[in-house]
């Protein structure tokens, strides 16, 4: 099981050789410098014991076992790599603190389907270290933010590249609507009668009844659902309209993410489905709201109900006659919107904390908020007017931007990785 992440990781570095010694009869462990590598040194112990882990690794694998002499020195060319990209990071003050290093193990623990108990556990069954593991994912960490600032600024996209994306049939292909759809089936025996086409009729509509008042899909799916999905909780995947099942496609089309399909009867019983998600397409409806706002937050010289008491007597000047947006460049803590008055502009939804969504949804047009508390403090909130706004051009050109990114930033890395080998000192001293 710990194959399936060791991706994620780097070689183990932790081993001490045995080496024998001229001045006593009885061996002692004895570790040597292998690589000079600038102002770095690689153990003799560190290269061993990442071809142990190399060899480990292909054993396991399909990959045929290269001849020893270049296993170890492709080991060896990569713990040099690793140490050049290390101080690269190091003279440009990259740090990974302990709280980002656990949200990135807990992630690793995640994609393998565990709790992060269970991630410690294998990784003690597998024979490792668990604080050596996690220091290997900081240096990983570390250097990958060092390639995306190195290599990052390098990468320009022009906006004709991306219309030419936009216009070639890849880019049509990867911007076609996709869905991602959940099946029940109740199915029917062959030559059903009436009486029994029926109860599967009158069960679906409970069903049906039963998502509409919020039941779990993938719950009645896995106990009610004669599908081959059913034990994925009638999860049939992502489908593009052409994939789509001519039977649904109707019933997908005329219901929006999150909804359930009215039942559909068939000759071999009854469906219902689940927009689950959707994506891709040229229209993209998004609900958003013109805001401006007000936040005060406590600090070293203001107590929590200080920030309390200052929110609602500025809500009390406001209501007065006071200018809302000369009190926000006045007193408000948000210093991305303070210049502007509080001036937030057309936001959505997505990214922002649960109750300042609530309180944007629920405050009508031309309307300002009473004062509510967020994790960032206290606001005031007013909401000048809603919208929808199709950004399908929008997100398909930020999709498109995103891949051409990740092309060109391959590219650049193997540039650079070869510019900052080439321009550094390296000694290989085995």
């Amino acid at each position: 099981m710990f194959n399936t992440f060791r991706k994620y990781l780097l070689p183990l570095l932790a081993v001490t050789l045995l080496a024998p010694s001229t001045a006593i009869a009885v061996t002692q462990p004895l570790d040597r410098i292998a690589v000079i590598v600038n102002d770095d040194i690689i153990m003799q112990s560190q290269v061993q014991q990442a071809i142990d882990g190399a060899i480990q690794k292909l054993k396991k694998s399909t990959q045929p076992m290269p001849p020893k002499k270049a296993l170890i020195q492709q080991v060896i060319e990569s713990l040099i790599m690793e140490s050049l990209q290390l101080q690269i990071a190091e003279r440009g003050g990259i740090r990974v603190d302990d709280t980002s290093l656990n949200e990135a193990v807990q992630r690793i623990a995640k994609q393998n389907n565990m709790t992060l108990e269970q991630f410690q556990q294998t990784v003690i069954n597998e024979g490792s270290d668990y604080a050596t593991i996690r220091e290997q994912i900081r240096r990983e960490l570390i250097t990958t933010r060092a390639r995306q600032g190195s290599v990052g600024p390098r990468i320009q996209i022009t906006d004709q590249e991306i219309q030419n994306f936009l216009d070639s049939r890849e880019g049509q292909l990867l911007l076609q609507t996709q869905y991602h759809i959940g099946h029940i089936l109740l199915k029917l025996p062959e030559n059903a009668s009436a009486e029994q086409q029926q109860q599967a009729a009158d069960k679906a509509q409970a069903l049906y009844q039963q998502l509409q008042s919020g039941a779990d899909f993938a719950e009645l799916a896995k106990n009610n659902s004669s599908s081959s999905t059913a034990k994925k909780g009638g999860d049939m995947g992502w489908r593009n309209d052409e994939q789509l099942p001519s039977l649904f496609r109707e019933s997908i089309n005329s219901i929006s993410a999150g909804q359930v399909a009215k039942p559909i009867a068939s000759s071999n019983g009854y469906h219902l489905v689940k927009l689950l998600e959707q994506r891709g397409g040229s229209s993209m409806l998004q609900d958003q709201t013109f805001v401006r706002h007000i936040l005060i937050q406590p600090n070293e010289i203001r107590s929590e109900s200080q920030a309390e008491e200052l929110i609602y007597e500025l809500f009390t000047r406001i209501q007065s006659g006071d200018d809302f947006a000369e009190l926000a460049r006045l007193f408000s803590n948000d210093p991305g919107s303070r210049a502007k008055g509080g001036e937030l502009g057309w936001i959505t939804p997505a990214g922002l904390v649960p109750a300042f969504q609530k309180v944007m949804k629920d405050t009508p047009a031309n309307t300002m908020s009473a004062p509510f508390e967020s994790r960032f403090g206290w606001h005031i909130l007013e909401v000048q007017g809603h919208r929808q706004q199709d950004v399908g051009a929008e997100a398909s050109r930020r999709t498109v931007r995103e891949v051409l990114y990740k092309r060109k930033f391959n590219d650049e890395l193997q540039l650079w990785l070869r510019e900052i080998r080439n321009d550094a000192f390296v000694d290989i001293k085995i």
